[in-house]
């Protein structure tokens, strides 16, 4: 039996995704698929239904696992609280237990600078980010006490060292490491190890970052020294599951840099 047979991963974010070359550009649906091949049973949430349709099919049908596809955008003006202790029944009413939560998704607009940036802007990566983190972690603990599950949490190089353009995206990402510090050492007591990952994956959003900022994009984004992007399933997915096996159990609060050398740091 493998490890995370019946087990149950809520991913947000994790709708599929297509690169203009028709591979997998979405972080959330690697990790997925990771999941998947190990036949845990997947809550996938994200703002648009398709997407989260699209990845349902191919997933269930692929390695015969249920996914439960959940619609669900953080955002300001609603009741956020409500919407994600929605998807947190549903996922129990469906499964009866969450054992891995994985906070992936966010927006941000880019390219943008500081001075430039509005109310609006900053809104938006934080709700989508660092709130719907906050949300989801809250939402998921008791259920993740009960089995000594894991949080595996995503900030980013951009706020690990000052992306230009990326002021709101790097607020939200910087809370988001610090909110998962202080629940590691808060959740330590009840065995949930909590940590986060920074990738350098390449994505639709960096695709689309390329072609209409490919000023902002030049100055911030380069290729790796192992000479290629991350892929999301083997690169970034495989670590995910390696961060909730029980091996790794001991390992909590800690941030781990995934850019093929580029995010290099004392």
């Amino acid at each position: 039996m493998n490890s995370f047979e019946e087990k149950i991963v809520i991913i947000t974010g994790g709708g599929k995704s297509l690169l203009s070359n028709g591979k997998c550009g979405s972080i959330g649906y690697g990790i997925a698929t990771a999941f998947a091949k190990e036949k845990a049973n997947l809550v996938l949430t994200g703002r648009n239904i398709q997407k989260l349709l699209d990845a349902k099919f191919d997933l269930e049908s692929k390695y015969r696992i249920k996914v439960l596809a959940i619609p669900a955008d953080i955002a300001p003006s609603q009741d956020n609280e409500k919407l994600v202790n929605s998807v947190v029944r549903q996922a129990i009413n469906a499964f009866g237990r969450i054992d891995v939560l994985v906070n992936n998704a966010q927006s941000s607009v880019a390219g943008i600078s500081l001075a430039q940036h509005t109310t609006s802007d900053f809104d938006l990566a934080l709700y989508s980010g660092l709130f719907a983190t906050f949300y989801y972690m809250r939402a998921c603990y008791p259920y993740l006490a009960r089995v000594r599950g894991s949080v595996i949490n995503f900030a980013s190089g951009a706020g690990l060292f000052g992306s230009q353009g990326q002021s709101s995206y790097a607020a939200a990402k910087e809370g988001i490491r610090g909110l998962s510090r202080v629940a590691a050492t808060e959740w330590a007591k009840d065995h949930i190890n909590v940590n986060v990952l920074c990738p350098l994956a390449w994505t639709v959003q960096l695709e689309q970052f390329k072609k209409t900022h490919p000023e902002a994009y030049n100055l911030n984004v380069k290729v790796p020294p192992m000479g290629h992007f991350a892929d999301p399933e083997t690169e970034i997915g495989r670590i995910c599951l390696q961060l909730a096996s029980p091996d790794f159990k001991y390992m909590t609060g800690e941030t781990i840099t995934v850019e093929g050398g580029l995010g290099l740091r004392p």
